[in-house]
């Protein structure tokens, strides 16, 4: 896939979505209940799906292992900076898993892939790839429960214990039960039929668009402004802290030139899209996610990755 056919994808599944959702607000077109059922439809069908054939096929090289480690790592290491700052910041529980959500998701398959392979091509792309092979499972078995964890402490008041079976087991931890059944599939050797590779392709769109239409449809730019100010230490998390520490991480284990700078690439993307779905999806704050969300693209697209497509092309 050429770079021109991935900026397509990246403007028809990213960005008109999100503009179809802004209009839709705007024009009042249908309401909040509308698209509450597309984003069950995309959580409790159409993601199950999709990891359940992406699993099924996964084929894992024990030579790339730190790789896919990595994906995790760099959930973690944004995720304990805010977790550690949030208590100074935030009296609300509500307000607290939508910042930490904020930090701990980071745009790494679409945004990142997308910057690797303007770098590294191909090569760039498929490292990309074992990077996010773990992060679906970090995002629906840690993050799902946490924003979750959560809202309960909100309705609760933080005084009454906090349920675990209601934290794991609800239907929005359905794209778990695709990973195991996927997991199953391919460890039995049963092979995924062909055409199932198209119907993934097609699908992959589908769920773009029940995801990030009802994003779209939930920005509001004016109830988002006064939260700004709150998350513009973000950007040191985001953009300082996560890829220096990962940098100095990669250099410890790994050797190759090219996959410790794809990590640094993605180490460096800004607030993933799928924060504000987990923060609508659990009834937290969305207006600190979304803000998160466009603050940290922002900075990302006319800073970051320019300096590190200078940095790394002097190399």
């Amino acid at each position: 896939m050429d770079i021109a056919l991935k900026l397509t994808y990246i403007g028809f599944d990213l960005i008109l979505p999100l503009v179809v959702g802004c209009l839709c607000r705007r024009q009042q077109r249908f309401d909040d209940s509308f698209f509450e059922k597309m984003i069950n439809f995309n959580v409790w069908l159409i993601v199950p799906i999709l990891t359940l054939l992406s699993f099924w096929t996964l084929r894992f090289n024990y030579d790339l292992i730190w790789l896919p480690i990595f994906g995790i790592v760099l959930c973690v290491i944004p995720g304990a900076a805010a977790y550690f700052w949030v208590g100074a910041k935030y009296d609300n529980d509500l307000d607290r898993g939508s910042y930490i959500l904020s930090a701990m998701l980071s745009n790494v398959g679409t945004l990142g892939g997308l910057c690797a392979f303007i770098l590294y091509g191909e090569v760039g792309y498929a490292y990309t790839q074992l990077v996010v092979i773990l992060q679906g499972g970090v995002t629906y078995m840690f993050c799902y429960p946490l924003a979750q964890y959560y809202y309960q402490r909100s309705v609760r008041g933080g005084q009454q214990p906090i349920s675990l079976a209601t934290v794991f087991l609800n239907l929005n931890q359905l794209p778990v039960l695709g990973l195991l059944l996927g997991t199953a599939l391919y460890s039995a050797g049963v092979p995924r039929p062909a055409i199932l590779g198209s119907f993934f392709d097609h699908l992959v769109h589908v769920a773009a668009w029940t995801a990030l239409i009802p994003i779209g449809f939930s920005i509001d730019f004016t109830a988002m402004k006064q939260y700004y100010r709150g998350i513009l230490d973000l950007i040191p998390i985001k953009f300082i802290i996560t890829p220096v520490v990962t940098y100095f991480l990669a250099g410890l284990v790994i050797s190759d030139t090219i996959e410790r700078n794809t990590l640094l690439i993605l180490a460096s993307t800004p607030t993933a899209i799928g924060s504000v779905l987990a923060v609508k999806i659990h009834n937290l704050n969305i207006n600190i996610a979304t803000a998160a969300f466009i603050l940290t693209t922002t900075v990302f697209i006319l800073v970051v990755y320019p300096a590190l497509f200078y940095w790394i092309s002097l190399r």
